[in-house]
């Protein structure tokens, strides 16, 4: 009596399963990380942006000095309103950006002008005076507007009490390109390092910046202070999904080729 039930799959089939199984378990693992880094930054970015919206509008409290700079708690400090007292030197660095939601009159690509602050306690802090356009890069070319610390700057020239934003440094990667000495365009916020391509080493240099808010834009508009970027995209659910969805995809299309392949007549 013959039997019209499918024969078990042979131990030929499941070699052949062997490598292939192999494979797609190590890139469905890799799928599953991905997607669960994804979940993790998402839980951080919601925890930034809230952050952000608590601390942008409190009352500015005193910078931390010195003593507190090897543990300090950047996620603690990042965003917080502070104060600084003292006078500007000379010199200026340029970070670039493209700004597209700009606060103020002016946006599009351009620099973040970063000049260095001396604070009344003899530490200094790189301090973000405001966005200027490409085009208005040199401090030359921004009349009405003179940098802090030269004698036509009247307004920054003396000792003067400035409020703004803690900013933590970045870090570079491989993939970021290195400040450029003669134009000090710099594309990675490394306080220390700016106030060092500046000649400042008579002084401790703050591992931090502040951005100043948009009251200390000068009056001829450049640079334009208050543009600290505090709205971020936040994608990352939808990435999250997206790899996830892939390893779905990945269990279905394995499952279809290993039944054909247990069906495969075995070879002659």
């Amino acid at each position: 009596m013959t039997s019209n039930a499918p024969p078990a799959p042979a131990p030929a089939a499941k070699r052949r399963l062997l490598l292939p199984g192999l494979v797609a378990f190590v890139v469905f693992c890799a799928l599953m990380a991905l997607g669960t880094w994804q979940v993790m930054r998402l839980q951080w970015k919601l925890a930034l942006i809230e952050r952000v919206e608590e601390r942008i509008d409190l009352a500015p409290v005193e910078a931390p000095g010195p003593d507190a700079w090897a543990g300090i708690d950047e996620d603690a400090w990042d965003y917080r309103p502070v104060r600084l007292r003292g006078r500007f030197l000379e010199g200026e660095v340029y970070y670039y950006l493209a700004l597209t939601e700009p606060r103020g009159t002016f946006g599009g690509p351009g620099y973040l002008v970063y000049a260095p602050f001396r604070t009344d306690a003899g530490v200094v802090v790189m301090v973000n005076r405001g966005f200027v356009p490409e085009a208005r890069r040199l401090p030359e070319t921004r009349p009405g507007s003179e940098p802090p610390g030269s004698e036509a700057g009247a307004e920054t020239a003396g000792e003067v009490e400035i409020a703004g934003l803690w900013r933590r440094d970045e870090r570079g990667n491989m993939f970021t390109l290195d400040a450029d000495p003669k134009t000090q365009v710099w594309f990675v916020r490394e306080a220390p390092k700016m106030a060092a391509s500046l000649g400042i080493d008579d002084a401790p240099v703050a591992p931090f910046s502040v951005d100043l808010r948009a009251e200390a834009t000068p009056p001829g508009g450049l640079p334009q202070a208050g543009e600290t970027i505090v709205s971020f995209r936040n994608n990352h659910l939808q990435y999250a999904v997206t790899w996830y969805g892939l390893g779905l995809v990945l269990i279905g299309v394995f499952i279809a080729f290993a039944r054909s392949e247990t069906r495969r007549p075995p070879e002659e």
